[in-house]
């Protein structure tokens, strides 16, 4: 029998000897491609000098991955059922601390500061996320004020084309603009949903996030507001700018008056559809109508 925990054979090994079955529940589904186990840390950049945080371990396949490459890894386990699993499975590593933990209930920077021997070591996080919580957790790693290395998260494909989407394409929308507002996004690969068990409907893809590389070249008064314009103007994706505008600011004469003035002054046509804006639009178009009252 293979010695890796991600290999089909030692998966089901583990699956049959702890008597485990994926839960609905917790959006489990255990990956079984040690290829893509590998693909994933490589992916990472981890080194020996990396502390890790690991969302949902499962049985440890991708756990052992991450050990074997960092310095420390911290893995946050939300099923307690799994936890003598993966202290057997994930006896011969040291370096690992399996916690019974929710990420979207963890304090993040405390975590990061009493889990690790050496917090001051860049910091990565690694996970094969729940489909159905992709977008919360993504949120709660970009809110937690920890500075990431490194996030790279496997999530499904559909999502992943999201996240790197360009304006005025089909994919492009609130998401898009979150997370480029925060973070540089690439696709590192494609994932079959063949490499799991069980089986996923949808294939996947492995995403890294970054820091951004070039700051943006202006800044909104207000990242709320920002944000609460960008989903309001998404709301309805098939109207206009400005009907998604009018329901924002209201039916007023003459809030609708300065709507089309800074619609004018930014020379962009009310008539485009929110998914031709880019990042940089929407945070002119915030500042602007921040100046007329209209937010």
């Amino acid at each position: 029998m293979s010695k890796q925990i991600g290999s089909p054979s030692r998966t089901r090994a583990i699956m049959n000897q702890y008597g485990i079955h994926a839960k609905k529940g917790f959006g489990q589904n255990f990956l079984t491609n040690p290829d893509v186990l590998s693909g994933i840390v490589r992916a990472a950049g981890i080194t020996k000098d990396d502390n890790v945080i690991e969302i949902g371990p499962g049985i440890g396949a991708l756990t052992e991955k991450l050990a074997q490459a960092a310095g420390e890894v911290v893995a946050l386990e939300i099923d307690e059922s799994l936890l003598p699993v993966l202290d057997d499975v994930l006896a011969p590593y040291g370096n690992v601390t399996v916690l019974n933990q929710d990420v979207l209930k963890a304090n993040l920077a405390d975590l990061v500061q009493t889990a690790f021997k050496d917090p001051t070591k860049p910091v990565k996080v690694v996970a094969n996320l729940p489909y159905y919580i992709t977008s919360p957790i993504l949120f709660a790693l970009l809110a937690s004020q920890v500075e990431w290395a490194a996030v790279c998260v496997m999530m499904q494909k559909e999502v992943a084309d999201r996240l790197v989407a360009k304006p005025g394409t089909k994919d492009y929308g609130a998401l898009t603009l979150a997370i480029d507002y925060r973070m540089d996004v690439k696709v590192a690969f494609n994932v079959s949903r063949k490499s799991f068990v069980p089986a996923p409907n949808v294939d996947s893809a492995i995403v890294v996030l970054t820091q951004k590389s070039a700051a943006l070249p202006v800044s909104p008064f207000n990242e709320d507001r920002l944000f609460g314009l960008i989903r309001g103007c998404f709301a309805h994706r098939r109207k206009s700018l400005w009907n998604n505008l009018k329901t924002i600011v209201g039916k007023d004469e003459d809030r609708l008056g300065k709507v089309k003035e800074v619609l004018d002054r930014l020379e962009i046509d009310s008539q485009t559809r929110p998914e031709r804006l880019s990042l940089v639009d929407f945070i002119n178009l915030a500042n602007a109508m921040h100046e007329k009252e209209l937010l």
